[in-house]
This record gives structure tokens, sequence and C-alpha cells, in this order.
């Protein structure tokens, strides 16, 4: 009788035998005896003490056991064969084109170093990098992997996972500074001007941390860009206070040409996260570089 360890072998047998309709065929598909085919099936029987199948000379069928125990083998196998897919993948290196979206200033600065880092490690590693600042679809779009910051869309079938978070932080050039005072508390900031950030329309205020809900503060705004490096181009050269992510403006502090304000306020850290699409079997190029996000973008916020 089989053995044991061949309980697994049992049921892929047992499946073919009842796909293809007879012992005869699954013996022929899998290279097997006749006989063979009929061990296999009786040691599952056996094993369970249930009949699976009825077989006359002329047709088999299915008993209503086998069709429960059909359709759960079949899962198994799946299963058995996507972990199976899984460990030689982890052991694979990434190939093939890997499509990425991300924002324009913070995919620039960065994620692509951490990307291109990857694809310097491993030469069969293609990227196709977009920089875009737009929601694009990962299906429509055709994207592998989608790098955005911010509050996430609750959409189905789509994994997503934090990277990084963002320090946001408010500035001004000494100049702005000693024309116009400098703000003390958040409360202040409504009587500074205010170089907002502006996307698709829509004005996004400044948020600071509270213990209930972050607080939302938006100042005057006379001066409304959609790119941050121009905000700090803007707030460097003394027409108003900014509220950007510390990575962007790290340079111009440390050469004293925007002033960090508000030191005893928290700040607010922006989520970034990685999107992709859900599927049973991660392919290595999307798993590594998330992998690799991960470890790499918190240093860049520091």
């Amino acid at each position: 009788m089989v053995s044991n360890m061949d309980r697994l072998t049992s049921m892929a047998v047992f499946v073919k035998a009842v796909d293809l309709g007879s012992f005869a065929a699954a013996a022929a598909a899998l290279d097997l005896s006749g006989p063979m085919v009929g061990k296999h099936v009786r040691f599952l029987e056996e094993r369970l003490g249930v009949r699976l199948i009825n077989r006359t000379t002329r047709r088999q069928s299915l008993t209503d056991v086998g069709r429960a125990y059909y359709e759960r083998c079949r899962a198994v196998l799946t299963e058995a064969d996507v972990a199976e897919a899984l460990a030689a993948d982890q052991r694979a290196e990434p190939s093939g084109r890997l499509r990425v979206s991300m924002p324009v200033h913070f995919g620039r600065r960065c994620v692509s170093p951490v990307l291109l880092a990857l694809a310097q490690r491993y030469p069969a590693l293609e990227l196709d990098l977009s920089f875009n600042d737009r929601m694009v679809d990962l299906v429509e779009d055709g994207f592998d992997l989608v790098i955005r910051s911010g509050d996430l869309e609750d959409r189905a079938g789509v994994i997503a996972r934090r990277v990084a978070r963002q320090r946001m932080v408010v500035c001004a050039s000494p100049s702005y500074l000693k024309k116009h005072g400098r703000p003390r508390q958040v409360d202040d900031l409504a009587r500074h001007d205010g170089v907002i950030y502006r996307q698709s329309g829509r004005i996004r205020p400044w948020l600071f941390p509270s213990p209930d809900q972050p607080v939302a503060v938006t100042p005057v705004n006379r001066l409304r860009l959609d790119d941050l490096d121009a905000i700090a181009d803007v707030a460097s050269a003394g027409m108003g206070v900014a509220w950007l992510p510390y990575w962007l403006v790290r340079d111009r502090v440390q050469a004293g040409a925007l002033v960090l304000l508000l030191p005893k306020q928290p700040e607010f850290l922006y989520d970034c996260h990685a999107l992709w699409l859900q599927t049973p079997h991660l392919p290595t190029k999307v798993r590594l570089a998330v992998d690799a996000l991960a470890a790499r973008l918190p240093t860049f916020m520091a």
C-alpha cells in the first residue's frame, strides 16, 4: 500500500482521475500504471474510512463525500503549488519590467534612489518610473507599484503598506522673520502670509497633531502653488511662511536660507504608502522593491 508520506501525491492522482473521468486516462496523463492509480485512490479511502468513487466496469462517479473531498483536495493542491512557487521565488533574483508611479519631488529625491540601487544590484531588473502627482489606477494604467502620500481611498483588491512617515515643518526665511516677526504658536500663523500648496484646485490646510484630531490651519494665502520645490523657493525669497516635508527643506535649513519655526509644536507625520494589487503570489520584483523602500526611506526622512 502507498506510504503515508505520499498523501499529497495520492490527492493529486485522485483529482486527476476525477478531472479526466477514468483511472486509465489519469494513468496515461501521470505516466503511471492503471493499478497504481487505483492504489492511490484506495489509500485515501482507507485512510478516510469512506468511499470516494463508485466504480463499475463502464463508468465511475463521485460519492457525495467524494465530491466534497475533491473540492478540498483541489484547494490544498493549489495552496501547495503556491507555497512551492513562493519558496522558489524567494531564492530567485528579480527580473523583468517594474512599473512604478510616484509623486514628482518625493519620487525623484527619495524613492528613485532606492529603486535605482535595487536595479544596480539586480541587472535583470528593468525600471519604468513615472513621476506625477495625480492619482493613478493600478489596473487601467498598468503599474506594478504606486507610491502615494497622505490619506488613501479604501479600494477593494489593493494592498497598502506604509513605507515612510514624512515630517511636516513650518519654515520661513530670516528676511521674512525680520520684517514680520516670528510665530510662537499655531494660532499665530493666521496672522502670517502663507505660501500654500494647491493641487487639482484644492487648497490643502496645514495640519498639527492634537489629542483628538489634527488641528487644520489655513493661513492667509495670496500665493498658491502646485509644486513643492517652488514653494520652498518662494519661502526662501522671503515672501511667506511654508509648511513642507523636512526632507525637502533640510539643505536650505542647514544653509540658513530657511528657519524652522514652532520648535515646541509636535510635527505632523504624513504617511507614505506603497500600493499594489492583491495577488496570491506577489512577484519577486514587487516584494523586493517594497521591502527596500520600507527599509531605506525612513533614513531620508530623518
